[in-house]
């Protein structure tokens, strides 16, 4: 006659003893200093970001009437889809939705801003910032576009538009609203 069986949770747990796997590494040892070398040469390369390079962008306000201007500088493809935020002047963030087409293309998404941002610009006064930017997006088709709005005044999207090439650094364009001129410089 057979025992009756013993309940799952109260059979006797059997020990086994397991002994360490030895991974012989004697190849590896007897390898060449040169091809380590290489090899670690190699995975840094392969883990390095892309090429950046320091852009300055200045944006010299008109005299218009009113109080000091929003401003959001940010680059978009050739159809005018927003890609990156360059720089946001304006520290309260409320009056971010008055920048049409920059807040509808980074969806006011604190991460696409934060540490890009700065006061309000006074009429009259220069906005001079120098931010990083990829070495991919210039002469690929890419545009840099500045929306701005003013309290109590209108809100202008695309009120500098200018491709972002070689040829275009240092050149200033004029805007079509609260900006006299803006340029950048590669």
């Amino acid at each position: 006659m057979k025992p009756p069986p013993v309940p799952f949770n109260q059979r006797p747990v059997r020990r086994v003893d397991r002994q360490p796997i030895v991974i012989p590494l004697i190849g590896v040892l007897n390898m060449n200093k040169r091809l380590w070398i290489m090899a670690l040469v190699i995975g840094i390369a392969a883990a390095a970001p892309a090429y950046a390079r320091s852009m300055t962008l200045t944006t010299e306000l008109s005299n218009y009437s009113g109080d000091g201007a929003y401003l959001a500088i940010y680059i978009a493809d050739q159809a005018g889809a927003y890609q990156q935020t360059l720089w946001v002047a304006g520290r309260k963030s409320k009056y971010y939705r008055h920048l049409g087409g920059w807040a509808r293309g980074s969806n006011l998404d604190s991460s696409e801003f934060d540490g890009r941002t700065g006061a309000s610009v006074l009429k009259g006064r220069t906005l001079s910032t120098t931010v990083e930017i990829a070495d991919n997006l210039i002469d690929a088709g890419y545009q840099i576009l500045i929306d701005s709005s003013v309290e109590d005044k209108r809100d202008i999207r695309n009120d500098v538009s200018v491709p972002l090439t070689q040829a275009n650094s240092a050149k200033a364009v004029s805007g079509r609203g609260y900006i006299k001129a803006f340029s950048f410089t590669l």
